[in-house]
């Protein structure tokens, strides 16, 4: 596929975060195959999260497609990027197709990025997390790679007002290790490894976060386990469901 809009994109990126200081440390990109398929599955907390699960695997001169629901390339704005940089557009009500096309990309050697979790965590925990990302790399016979990263809820997430412009922000980005599901294991006990990777990874990330906050307002960025006032879990996922109703 030729690349006229992708490169472009991730370099007007780069260029924003120089502008805004936004401290980028991206950490385990040797984790991610140089070539050959893979499965990146990244944590959700903000809707900037796919530039930045992307620009982690920019050391390793992957560009990633990602897995997004169909409403964003119906966005007079963001349809022609996201079909520019050959994203794979997600009709929930019919993922097969989707599905089976990030299958034919992966079988021909291209990253996949999924967030498992379908959904921004308001809790700011990696939450309940789907099977596909298992499943479709046992298909394809690539590995999995488990990433989170944290700080992009600073700038923009569910409930809260855009900060887009907000300097000096620092921003965390880490892959693990890969491992390779096969059509003999278990999905389902696979996809719990999997968030467990994930939410040990997200653990790393917010012990070792330069900063904390400065106010008592700002301690809605930090999760309820440490100190922050983000929803539990569980009042997390009472507000989701509440929203779907």
């Amino acid at each position: 596929m030729a690349e006229i809009v992708y490169p472009p994109v991730v370099l007007a990126a780069k260029a924003m975060f120089r502008v805004l200081d936004n401290r980028l440390r991206v950490t385990g990109t040797e984790h991610i195959p140089r070539t050959g398929g893979a499965v990146i599955a990244c944590n959700h907390v903000s809707y900037l999260d796919f530039i930045f699960c992307g620009l982690g695997a920019q050391p390793a001169k992957r560009l990633v497609r990602f897995m997004a629901k169909k409403e964003v390339f119906d966005n007079k704005i963001a349809g022609p990027l996201m079909r520019g940089m050959h994203h794979i557009p997600v009709d929930r009500a019919a993922g097969r197709e989707s599905y089976d096309e990030a299958v034919r990309r992966l079988r021909a050697g291209e990253v996949v990025g999924v967030f498992p979790e379908a959904t921004i965590s308001r809790s700011f925990t990696v939450k309940p997390i789907k099977s596909g990302a298992v499943r479709m790399a046992a298909e394809a016979s690539v590995p999995v790679v488990p990433m989170s990263l944290w700080g992009t809820h600073r700038l923009w997430t569910k409930g809260r007002p855009r900060t887009l412009t907000k300097r000096h922000v620092p921003i965390h980005i880490h892959a693990g290790e890969p491992f390779w599901p096969t059509p003999q294991d278990d999905p389902d006990v696979l996809t719990e490894d999997l968030r467990g990777r994930m939410s040990k990874i997200l653990d790393d990330l917010q012990a070792d976060y330069p900063e904390q906050p400065a106010t008592e307002d700002e301690r809605w960025w930090l999760p309820a386990h440490l100190g922050g006032t983000a929803p539990t879990p569980e009042e997390a996922a009472e507000l989701d469901a509440r929203k779907r109703d």
